[in-house]
């Protein structure tokens, strides 16, 4: 075999959480209240559209979250060795971009690099020139000027490309809406489906008429230029994808648990516990939080440096910082779901059916798995699905201050960072700062949306 399979611990707690997301569909489709609430969500045109594109972004995520190693060359008998880089499936897909680096900046489309260089040009000598790119545009030759002429047919080639795997998936959604494909379009498109299958499809159409010429271009030009080192930044965005997902999902798995158990412990026995439980979130909230996730990265990084012999590769180094800033952030923002949910007990406690569970004699373990969390479950979805924004752009921040993911992972807030400098410069290197905050906008915005959809349908007082 030519590849060793690499599990990273991201990669598991990934693909576990995919596992039970299936389970929970499963869960879902057997509980009536929670099927109904679902296909409330379903129904919402906004909710559909913005969870289109949140799949596109889940899929590229995981993608980039199955791992290999290359096998190196050997003499034959001898023990097969396998490279130090660990490469993901995306890495394979987008190898174009991952080997095509140029020297240094180069503009979107850019045919030469972004600044002048001393170049000998035979018979005229040493001159101040900007350097042809290695790879962007070389296809033209000596047709620099030609460039806006070639992009244009290449996009338009993809563009129609791209509509026809659009009709293909609209005839899908036809014959999966009604009986025949003309009664299933015209039910789609006159809004009569139970689910939003208009507003999937046209957010379908719309990636699919940004991705798919943004992917033929891209094996001709740097679509979104290069940076300092002379990476695509194209290829930094796509792999910037994963680590936004595991900052927002894990962190969620971290801080569930806590909140939900804390939450309602306080709120259903009050007393002591409640005291205890108020006081730790409480000196948990008094403490800033940049200052407290700080102090508990830097020590974790401490221990990751002093046992080097831990990691074989550095994307397991990585890995483990990552996780790490995962725990912290889980740790330290649980307490406002914590403190909702132990408030909304308090009220639920004192209902009739609960003090009656209580006067027949019903143990407290049941009437809280029975009674207590089912009544809590859409406070829950809620809070996580609308806190998964704010945690990425919490890595965002992080990165920025220097205190975030490792910096040999790319992440939307180490491109960010790395473009702080770059805006000092003359003239402007625009392109790395502009791309990273529009695909973190649309990420952020995406999950937004589709939290205020869950809301409106989960929420009893919103019926």
């Amino acid at each position: 075999m030519g590849f060793e399979i690499v599990i990273l611990w991201s990669d598991l707690l990934i693909w576990l959480l995919v596992a039970a997301g299936v389970a929970l569909g499963v869960l879902i489709a057997r509980n009536p209240p929670l099927l109904a609430a679902w296909r409330r969500v379903g129904a919402n045109r906004i909710g559909m559209a913005s969870a289109t594109v949140l799949l596109a972004f889940v899929l590229v995520g995981l993608l980039d979250s199955l791992h290999y190693r290359v096998a190196l060359e050997g003499k034959p008998g001898q023990k097969v060795q396998y490279a130090v880089e660990v490469l993901s499936v995306l890495d394979a897909l987008a190898t174009p971009l991952r080997t095509r680096n140029e020297k240094t900046y180069s503009e979107p489309f850019a045919t030469r690099l972004y600044a002048k260089e001393t170049i000998d040009v035979p018979g005229q000598g040493s001159v101040r020139e900007y350097p042809r790119l290695k790879h962007g545009g070389q296809h033209l030759g000596e047709r620099e000027g030609e460039v806006a002429a070639d992009a244009g047919f290449t996009a338009f080639r993809a563009v129609a490309l791209a509509f026809v795997v659009w009709m293909a998936l609209a005839g899908l959604a036809a014959r999966v809406a009604g009986d025949g494909n003309t009664d299933g379009w015209r039910r789609i498109w006159r809004g009569d489906t139970a689910f939003a299958w208009n507003a999937v499809l046209i957010a379908c159409g719309l990636i699919l008429l940004i991705a798919v010429p943004l992917f033929s271009l891209s094996g001709q030009y740097h679509v979104f230029g290069t940076d300092k080192v002379g990476q695509d930044v194209f290829y930094q965005v796509l792999k910037s994808v994963r680590t936004g997902l595991i900052i927002g999902l894990v962190t969620t798995l971290v801080m569930l648990p806590l909140a939900v158990l804390l939450g309602i412990v306080a709120g259903y026995f009050r007393g002591w516990a409640d005291d205890v439980i108020q006081y730790v979130y409480t000196v948990l909230n008094s403490i800033p939080g940049v200052l407290l996730i700080a102090a508990a990265v830097l020590m974790m990084q401490v221990v990751i440096d002093t046992h080097p012999q831990w990691f074989s590769t550095a994307a397991e180094r990585a890995d483990l910082r990552l996780l790490a800033l995962c725990f912290i952030l889980g740790i330290t923002s649980w307490t406002g779901l914590c403190r909702l949910l132990r408030g909304e007990t308090l009220k639920l406690r004192e209902l009739e059916y609960i003090q009656a569970a209580q006067a027949f004699g019903v143990s407290n373990g049941r009437i809280i798995l029975r009674h207590i969390l089912p009544n809590l479950m859409h406070i829950v979805i809620i809070a996580l699905v609308m806190d998964f924004s704010g945690l990425v752009l919490a890595e965002a921040v992080l990165s920025y201050v220097g205190i975030g993911v490792d910096p040999s992972m790319t992440s939307f807030g180490t491109m960010i960072n790395n473009a702080r400098m770059e805006l000092g410069r003359e003239p402007v290197v625009w392109w790395s700062l502009a791309a990273a905050f529009s695909a973190m906008f649309i990420l952020v915005l995406a999950a937004n949306l589709f939290a205020d959809a869950v809301r409106d349908a989960f929420d009893p007082r919103a019926a």
